[in-house]
């Protein structure tokens, strides 16, 4: 597999370095970004072309929810993993139609490789613990 490259977005410092230091573990990663804040993720997507983009929901500036969309018309070929701690099943549903190819719950961290790993496939990934509260989406 080549080597795909990643942009981390949340606004909590030590949960970033988490996530690259996991991403970074991965042989085939290359973390080329992190910002904190929703309206930075929009503009570093758009510079940088990411393949993948590991998103919070709960950011400054600008939601998760609305900066994926602004993504999604500017950066349609990167990849949208939101990692976040939001259970809601109206949220995770309306991540995945909007075009979310992953939803992770913080939490649920031990997935991260899994999830990067069926999303960089284009396959989608729920987090384990969120089976049976969302209803069948697209594929």
């Amino acid at each position: 597999m080549r080597a795909y490259r990643a942009l981390i977005v949340d606004d909590h410092e030590g949960f970033r370095q988490f996530l690259r230091r996991a991403l970074e573990e991965q042989t085939h990663c290359q973390v080329i970004g992190e910002v904190s804040d929703g309206l930075e993720a929009v503009r570093k997507a758009e510079e940088l072309h990411p393949d993948l983009i590991l998103l919070d929901l709960g950011l400054p500036g600008l939601n998760g929810m609305e900066a994926a969309r602004r993504i999604g018309k500017r950066c349609p070929e990167s990849k949208i993993l939101f990692v976040t701690q939001d259970t809601s099943s109206d949220v995770v549903e309306g991540a995945i139609r909007m075009g979310a190819c992953g939803y992770l719950l913080k939490s649920d961290a031990v997935e991260l490789s899994r999830a990067v790993d069926e999303v960089l496939h284009g396959r989608r990934f729920i987090s384990s613990s969120l089976n049976g509260k969302i209803g069948p989406g697209p594929e």
